[in-house]
């Protein structure tokens, strides 16, 4: 009786091709020159997990879902996870919803958190929606007639979000993944890389905003809470990537006052993209930083340059999400007494550990089987010839990246053209006659020698003689 009903509004679902768990649906509307509406529904996994009984239990212990290249073992049950939970396109979906009045300058001027109901108009991909807007698909644009002014305001209003992110300092890590396309055996046939596109921006930047206006909302009426916190990093740290980036020709502005504001990582990064050094430079800059976590205490995060964040829209594959959605609701239906806050105040501490903890375990396994994957793809490839850039240099050689992510090793004592000798100042190798010069960021061209699956190793030998071969090695990896 509660619940508001929106199922008259234009929500879509915007995700992966291959996601079933879609927790978050969005609806954007222009209320004039200066505003937007946005409203953010994210399925009510709590109307069906109750507090205390098993399957909240079981989603403790998980903490979240874990999503492997070829299967996903996910925190709740597939009944509910893709199922009565999942905001499928046409069925009635019980939500929680955020409802955002947003002005030009990309602030959120009011708010409400409510209770709904939606019925999502269309399941989108993040594909289709970047070829209407960006490519002027003709096909697509028939079939979405009907969306394709709000898909327009999507982008507008991300665009307008993304814009006061950045004012105000927030780090925006721009890393290339690489997706692993494994036949029905599980056996790897090809390695692409994934370009984010403004489709992806578009639920980001929703997100974002979203989880802030409630984090924001929460800590002000100041009641037991789950934030997603971001330390600020040790300088110790910055001081050492610093003198690195230094041999890159980079600098971290003001880190001779020992307080770094997000700002300055922000020109950073803005500095290094689309040069070959991007991906070494982002990728020791986040091993620099603490890692975000989960806390009842609410420090503010870092790297977003906000004082308050939290994990709301997920809670079909996180259980923070999930626990916050109980609190939210007892909250605005009043049911949120002393005794209540009591009970969290004693629980949540516990909970944000143990979520870290298991988020931090996912992550791990998610990236060992992509890195298992990577290296059985290219046990098949020896001799292929690629192109690629060096990503770090050390005594015993260098390794490269291939344009599909895929890293390998060339061992100095392949390197037969002269005697190299490594200098810890700058990070090359030095040829000793020559002078030749092996640095982070220099483009080579690499032939698969060996591979060690059960190692996880991929060695390479320079093959810049064979470049004319490339097509060979090219031709595996053409997404």
């Amino acid at each position: 009786k509660r619940r508001v009903d929106l199922t008259n509004l234009n929500f879509v679902t915007i995700d992966g091709e291959d996601a079933k768990d879609l927790d978050d649906a969005v609806c954007v509307q222009k209320l004039s020159e200066e505003n937007y509406l946005l409203y953010v529904s994210i399925a009510d996994v709590s109307h069906y997990v109750k507090e205390g009984s098993h399957l909240d239990k079981e989603a403790l212990k998980r903490g979240c879902s874990v999503y492997f290249i070829d299967r996903v073992i996910p925190m709740l049950p597939p009944k509910l996870s893709n199922g009565i939970c999942s905001l499928n396109p046409q069925e009635e979906r019980l939500t929680l919803t955020v409802k955002m009045k947003i002005n030009s300058q990309g602030e959120v001027v009011d708010h409400e958190i409510f209770e709904s109901i939606i019925k999502s108009k269309e399941r989108m991909t993040y594909t289709n929606v970047y070829k209407l807007l960006e490519e002027n698909d003709e096909e697509l644009k028939k079939r979405y007639q009907y969306l394709l002014e709000d898909f327009k305001l999507m982008k507008e209003l991300a665009l307008v979000l993304l814009e006061k992110r950045k004012r105000r300092g927030s780090v925006d890590f721009d890393f290339p993944e690489a997706k692993v396309i494994v036949d029905e055996k599980g056996k790897p046939i090809d390695v692409v890389k994934v370009e984010r596109n403004i489709a992806h921006r578009i639920i980001e930047e929703f997100m974002l905003v979203a989880n802030e206006t409630v984090a924001e909302h929460m800590h002000w009426v100041n009641v037991p809470f789950v934030y997603r916190i971001h330390e600020h990093p040790d300088i110790e740290k910055l001081i050492a990537f610093n003198k690195f980036i230094h041999n890159l020709g980079y600098h971290i502005k003001g880190i001779e006052g020992g307080q770094i504001h997000p700002k300055s990582l922000q020109e950073l990064i803005r500095q290094v993209r689309g040069k070959s050094e991007q991906r070494v430079v982002e990728t020791l800059l986040l091993r620099s930083l603490k890692r975000a976590r989960y806390s009842p205490e609410d420090i503010g995060h870092y790297a977003l340059a906000t004082q308050y964040y939290t994990h709301f829209t997920s809670p079909i594959r996180r259980y923070p999400d999930l626990i916050i959605h109980r609190i939210i609701k007892e909250y605005i239906n009043g049911k949120l007494t002393k005794k209540r806050q009591r009970h969290y105040n004693r629980i949540l501490n516990d909970i944000a550990l143990k979520s870290s903890e298991r988020e931090r375990a996912a992550e791990a396994a998610e990236r060992e089987i992509e890195e298992l994957k990577k290296v059985e793809y290219m046990a098949d490839r020896i001799g292929n010839v690629y192109k690629g850039i060096i990503s770090n240099v050390t005594n015993y050689g260098f390794f490269v990246e291939l344009d599909n992510t895929v890293e390998g090793l060339v061992d100095v004592a392949s390197l037969e053209d002269d005697y190299y000798h490594f200098d810890p100042e700058r990070y090359v190798l030095i040829g000793e006659k020559s002078k030749k010069v092996y640095s982070i960021g220099k483009e080579v061209y690499v032939k698969v020698v060996h591979v060690d699956v059960d190692r996880r190793e991929i060695d390479f030998v320079l093959a810049e003689e064979e470049k004319d071969n490339l097509e060979i090695g090219l031709t595996e990896h053409k997404s």
